[in-house]
């Protein structure tokens, strides 16, 4: 009986150790958090708060740049937190990307899902892609944390999905010029609201009128782009000194929106070229911005 009792003892502590490693080992694990678009969403609510209208033809979306100011968002907000990447979701007609949906799915850290988009240029498909992504990462413990930028009751489903398998979502949505552009059963589900402003979206919406540049101007290299870039650091620098420069430097490759904006409206201005959707001087834009800093730190 002795030795019975000995050896269930043993077994017991053995798995206390192997619970107390395993413990360890996930309080060591960084807290991991993914941003949700609906595109179809954001492109109808920022294009009614800043231009008036939700008709895509008629005002640009700067993806890019806005993008960019969400995944800054997000870092400050979840300020423990890795960032696993971007999810795009749209619709396109046979699911076969458009020069936009191309450019955006060739950003850093961001994965475009399609779903279809009927003869009426509505959205199908959508909402089951984003509750079978949101399911599966929080299933798999790939995320801790969702923010979701969305409106449509059938998200629901796709919240309560995930935070059956103990993930957090919280959901980011877009201020309305009047009433509500988010259902109701949606904000009563999620574990908390954010709601993003005009001042927030207004660099990254315009209305689409004759071009700024001539759209025959001659489309500069990408060491030429480097090189603004880096003219422009050199001017930010001086501008805002060491101080501003070592509080920039942690967010590297990411630029802060209000940077970014700035430093695109001011490289266009010297390069007399639009750089909205052109991804790879956009990349070397911002490469030589911060090769230029990085000397000088």
């Amino acid at each position: 009986m002795n030795d019975d009792l000995a050896a269930l003892s043993a077994r017991i502590d053995r798995t206390n150790e192997l619970l107390q490693r395993m413990l360890a080992e996930v309080a060591k694990t960084p807290s991991t958090h993914a941003i949700f678009v609906d595109a179809g969403y954001l492109y109808a609510a920022a294009g009614r708060l800043v231009s008036g209208t939700e008709d895509r033809r008629t005002f640009d979306l700067d993806t890019e740049g806005l993008i960019e100011a969400l995944i800054d968002k997000a870092r400050t907000i979840f300020a423990d937190s890795r960032l696993l990447r971007v999810y795009w979701y749209d619709g396109a007609r046979r699911r076969i990307h458009t020069a936009e949906q191309q450019a955006i799915a060739e950003l850093p850290d961001v994965k475009v899902r399609l779903g279809n988009l009927n003869a009426n240029n509505q959205q199908k498909g959508v909402d089951s892609l984003i509750r079978s992504d949101l399911e599966s990462l929080a299933r798999h413990r790939a995320i801790s944390d969702a923010a979701l930028i969305g409106g449509d009751e059938d998200l629901v489903s796709a919240v309560e999905a995930a935070q059956g398998y103990g993930a957090r979502v919280h959901l980011w949505g877009i201020e309305a010029p009047e009433g509500r552009n988010q259902a109701e059963p949606l904000l009563w589900e999620v574990d908390s609201q954010r709601t993003f402003d005009l001042d927030f979206f207004k660099p990254y919406v315009s209305r689409r009128t004759t071009a700024t540049y001539e759209a025959a101007a001659t489309r500069p290299t990408r060491d030429d782009v480097r090189f603004v870039g880096a003219q422009i650091a050199a001017k930010w620098l001086a501008a805002r000194g060491r101080e501003a420069l070592v509080e920039l430097l942690p967010g590297h490759p990411y630029l802060p929106g209000s940077v970014d904006q700035d430093l695109l409206v001011e490289a266009e201005g010297l390069l007399q070229y639009s750089l909205r959707g052109q991804s790879d001087l956009r990349r070397a834009l911002r490469d030589g911005f911060w090769e230029h800093l990085q000397t000088q730190y």
